[in-house]
């Protein structure tokens, strides 16, 4: 069997950088940890990695729990904290809740079991979080991304959803717009939800407008017809849609299209995150941005400035309002 001696010998560097290439990558020059792996890769060096656990009580793994990662949003973020931490020598741990709040606390237990060196989190209702009470007697590094509620002692990286959405409804209304409904899939299971109809009502309110309620659809990311088409009738007729995601204001094009609406003609539809499937299609969607790659950057830095005893502050990222061509000015 193929020993590190031999690796560090065919790299041409001691043992001791060797090994420091594989348990403190960030401690070894670059051309140093290449020359390194090169050579393990040539003669079919692994290194023992549950060995090195044992002995450095680590196992330079992050733990990262996500609601879905059929939301481009996620992925994007993901692929994002994946970069950051293998560059800092760190593996991902990744799952998913579905907005659970049971199986958030299902997956926190695993990931605690497995003896992650940090976690970064996105949970369903920060305020009311079993998984976060329980992080409260654990001396683990947290980062909080998209969770801007939780408690102040957590570490938390998002945009200001309140603001965001504030701007998004102001933007509906300069165009003339003063019939605007908001929709989103079950208010109890975001936080991020709530943040964002409050901003709606505000800025309805603000503008001397009536907010209505919110049009609660059964899940996140799916319009259903049934729940819409009565606020598209004469008693509300409304001439907006403002929608907490993108994937809820497709489905929700889709289903006005269906239905032989025209969007924006007689309906204008606004989304929320700014995933790049929304410019794909016509029209063109109209969204809230949220800075995905840098959401997964700042909180993995964030995660790994924590374990390394850096002092490290919550993160307000900014966002921008992409103009799509799924809005336009009111006609009636």
């Amino acid at each position: 069997m193929t020993d590190l001696l031999t690796v560090a010998r065919l790299a041409g560097v001691s043992r001791a950088t060797a090994a420091r290439a594989f348990s403190e990558p960030e401690k070894v020059r670059e051309a140093t940890r290449d020359k390194v792996y090169a050579a393990s890769e040539a003669v079919g060096f692994r290194p023992n990695y549950v060995a090195r656990q044992l002995r450095t009580q680590s196992t330079r793994i992050i733990g990262v729990m996500l609601p879905t990662l059929c939301n481009p949003l996620f992925s994007e973020q993901l692929q994002a904290m994946e970069q950051v931490a293998r560059a800092g020598g760190y593996s991902l741990m990744v799952a998913t809740t579905d907005y659970d709040a049971e199986r958030e606390s299902a997956v926190m237990e695993n990931m605690l079991r497995q003896r992650v060196d940090g976690l970064v989190l996105t949970v369903a209702d920060a305020q009311q979080s079993a998984c976060l009470a329980l992080l409260e007697r654990e001396p683990l590094p947290v980062v909080l991304v998209h969770n801007p509620a939780a408690a102040p002692h957590f570490i938390t990286v998002s945009v200001d959803n309140h603001q965001a959405m504030y701007q998004a409804t102001g933007r509906l209304l300069d165009l003339g717009h003063r019939h605007i409904g908001m929709i989103a899939g079950p208010v109890q299971q975001s936080d991020r939800a709530r943040l964002r109809y409050q901003g709606y009502c505000q800025a309805m309110t603000n503008a001397g407008m009536s907010p209505l309620p919110l049009i609660e659809m059964a899940h996140h990311t799916r319009a259903d017809t049934r729940l819409l088409l009565p606020w598209l009738g004469p008693e509300q007729k409304l001439t907006a849609l403002i929608c907490s995601n993108d994937l809820l204001a497709l489905s929700a094009i889709g289903c006005l299209q269906r239905q032989g609406y025209r969007v924006p003609e007689q309906i204008s539809v606004m989304g929320f995150d700014g995933i790049a499937l929304g410019e794909m299609l016509c029209p063109s969607l109209s969204s809230v941005v949220q800075p995905q790659q840098e959401l997964g950057q700042v909180a993995m830095e964030s995660v790994l400035g924590l374990i390394a005893g850096a002092v490290i502050s919550s993160r307000r990222l900014d966002f921008t309002l992409r103009q799509g061509e799924s809005i336009a000015r009111a006609r009636f």
